[in-house]
């Protein structure tokens, strides 16, 4: 990053970063009773998106890895992936993003966590996400939460709702450490894990919050189906130098869902107002183009569709998104890239460890001349297979913001 740091230059052309979360996938398993083989098409494969192919055929393709092959990537590395961090040595927990997304202040000392709001039965969780319940229920059970618990142990507690099923937890205090189980079995139908310390400098902490799991159990034990809840990606504030100074561009982030405006709050952009809608996210986009050089536009409901295991939903949404392409090509970005921060298949019900489908559109990129923008084509495209921490200096060198190295 050094290097490239000391490349860049300035000018007014304009990038768009298009992360279409959990595009990659996989095929439909085999109807195994009746012998019959899947059609070996992905969701993307399947999906029919003339737009996205009329684009492909004039742009380069190609696959990323998020971290490096056979890893599976949260969101929270596979973002700062994308803008160029190395998610190694840059690891940021969820709960921070999560605060900072909810538009919390994160002091030096807080202790942040996600929790999903969740059913358990007879001691086993059977909805990691009791069933998807709405924000507005979340918000009620949240203002519920914080009016009864406000302090554990000279710690105050910070209780925030975000969308959905989430919210976050912020434990203010001294001391405080991070090295803590986290209570989320990642899968229903298991048994929550109990939170305990990992060094001996987290036992406070690891009694402090299974405290405060105790005080919330005993408030919404009898409520259906939202009558547990679990914890996840303890973290302290971490040190991001932010984009601007990174890139000397000036960036600017539309997202609706709070975590993915916290990593763009923590490197630095600008987390432009937008209504729930991917219309109007595309309506800011339009709203404030000539304010920024560099934009970050997220689309978060193709990778729900995976992790529910929705084959034919996932391939609506990226359906929808192809219809809306055309307004969004309308802008004239000089540099349009179209990816996504990680894989999820529908057939795992979750992230995966397989490369993202990946596009650059701009008139200094090689046309590959591939007719589908799907996992098959970009694997045959010029780009190839390369690191993900690698695409923000491809959108720079697109752009002609970076000057040549050397004599």
């Amino acid at each position: 990053m050094d290097i490239l740091n000391s490349l860049i230059t300035t000018n007014d052309k304009k990038i768009l970063l298009i992360v279409i979360d959990g595009l990659g996938g996989l095929p439909r398993p085999c109807v195994q009773e009746r012998d019959l083989p899947n059609d070996g098409k992905t969701e993307l494969e399947t999906a029919d998106t003339p737009n996205l192919d009329k684009l492909a055929k004039y742009s380069s393709l190609g696959l990323t890895v998020p971290v490096d092959i056979g890893i599976t990537p949260g969101s929270g590395p596979a973002h700062l992936a994308l803008f160029g961090y190395d998610p190694i040595k840059n690891q940021i927990g969820r709960g921070v993003l999560e605060a900072v997304g909810v538009g919390l202040e994160i002091g030096p000392d807080d202790l942040c966590v996600r929790a999903n709001i969740a059913t358990i039965q007879k001691g086993i969780i059977t909805d990691r996400r009791a069933g998807r319940i709405s924000t507005n229920e979340n918000q009620r059970l949240c203002h519920s939460l914080s009016a009864e618990i406000k302090t554990i142990d000279d710690v105050q507690i910070i209780i925030r709702a975000g969308k959905g099923h989430r919210f976050v937890v912020v434990f203010r205090g001294k001391d405080l450490s991070p090295n803590l189980t986290e209570s989320d079995p990642q899968k229903d139908n298991r048994k929550p894990i109990k939170i305990s310390p990992l060094t001996p400098d987290a036992a406070r902490s690891a009694k402090i919050v299974n405290l405060f799991l105790e005080k919330v159990l005993e408030i919404i034990r009898y409520e259906t189906p939202a009558n547990y809840i679990l914890l996840r990606g303890f973290a302290l504030n971490p040190n991001v130098k932010p984009m601007s100074e990174v890139y000397k561009i000036k960036p600017a982030a539309i997202a609706t869902y709070p975590m993915y405006k916290g990593i763009a709050r923590l490197v630095g952009m600008t987390v432009l107002e937008v209504g729930d809608t991917w219309e109007s996210e595309i309506d800011t986009l339009k709203k404030h183009r000539d304010e920024y050089n560099f934009f970050y536009l997220h689309f978060k409901e193709v990778d729900m569709s995976g992790e529910d295991g929705d084959f034919d939903g996932k391939v609506k949404l990226i359906e929808k998104f192809d219809t809306l392409l055309p307004e969004i090509l309308k802008l004239n970005f000089d540099v349009v890239t179209i990816t996504s921060d990680h894989s999820t298949p529908a057939v795992l019900k979750g992230h995966s460890w397989h490369p993202n489908p990946f596009l650059l559109h701009s008139p200094y990129a090689r046309q590959d001349g591939l007719d589908c923008f799907c996992e098959k084509s970009c694997a045959k495209g010029s780009l190839g297979l390369f690191p993900q921490t690698k695409v923000m200096s491809l959108l720079l060198a697109s752009s002609l913001k970076l000057k040549k190295f050397g004599a």
